[in-house]
């Protein structure tokens, strides 16, 4: 398989202390990988630097090939590359299907240019993201809460969202920040599925930062280990947790 998202030899420092110390990581095309690490690694960092929210002292970040280690978070968006947030980000004041019908960029109701001259356009394309933000609310299991206000929604249900935000693009590659986090047992069962449909069905590619090491096991291969901002180990769930090493890492020497 091929790497769709290749970090090269990354450094980042805060006020002189080395959050990330050349750090490489490759996400395999079609692959669900996690990346575990004790509070501290630096993993949040290294999610910023592939997303564009922060730039590398040193490094690169290639995507799909592609070099895009000094491109905005907008442009990486728009090349696909996606990432949600431990706390969700809604609209809080818009409908949870609103939420959705806002994340296509550059819709034509835009411009008030075709607002006023080209109003047909405007609807038929309206009608157009309605549909599919319709279809994402039937898939992520939100259909009777559609017409909520987002901020009414519950923990687990915002994180639902924001998976369905990234059904209104093409997204290529998610990377999803704690999204377990806050979560019921009952909606997060629902979440797992729909990330497990998004990756099998419509060949979505995630890299996934979580605690939850249930969620871990049953989501992902590879895992990688990250520990004072460098790969520790990386391999099959089975390898990680039977591994003196990150044993260590996370319960301190003689845990092993």
């Amino acid at each position: 398989m091929t790497a769709i998202i290749d970090v090269r030899h990354i450094n980042k420092a805060f006020g002189g202390m080395q959050v990330i110390n050349d750090c490489s990581i490759h996400v395999e095309e079609g692959s669900i990988t996690g990346m575990i690490g004790p509070n501290g690694a630096g993993k949040s960092t290294l999610f910023n630097l592939i997303a564009g929210a922060l730039a590398p002292d040193s490094g690169q970040v290639f995507f799909n090939g592609e070099d895009i280690t000094t491109l905005s978070p907008n442009q990486r968006f728009q090349k696909g590359l996606l990432r949600t947030f431990q706390i969700a980000h809604e609209f809080s004041h818009m409908s949870a299907l609103e939420n959705l019908m806002m994340v296509p960029p550059d819709q034509a109701g835009e411009s008030l240019f075709n607002a006023w001259f080209k109003p047909a356009r405007v609807r038929e394309e309206e009608t157009k993201v309605r549909r599919r933000a319709l279809e994402v609310i039937d898939f992520i299991g939100l259909h009777h809460v559609r017409n909520e206000l987002a901020g009414n929604l519950s923990g687990g249900q915002k994180k639902l969202l924001e998976l369905g935000r990234t059904m209104m693009t093409d997204a290529k590659v998610v990377l999803l920040d704690e999204i377990a986090a806050g979560v019921n047992r009952t909606l997060l069962g629902d979440l797992v599925g729909n990330i497990e449909r998004l990756n099998r069905e419509m060949g979505y590619t995630f890299l996934v930062i979580e605690h939850d090491m249930d969620m871990i096991a049953r989501l992902c291969d590879p895992v990688i280990v990250l520990a004072q901002g460098s790969v520790m180990v990386e391999g099959s769930i089975e390898e990680i947790q039977n591994n003196p090493a990150v044993i260590e890492a996370y319960f301190g020497a003689g845990a092993a």
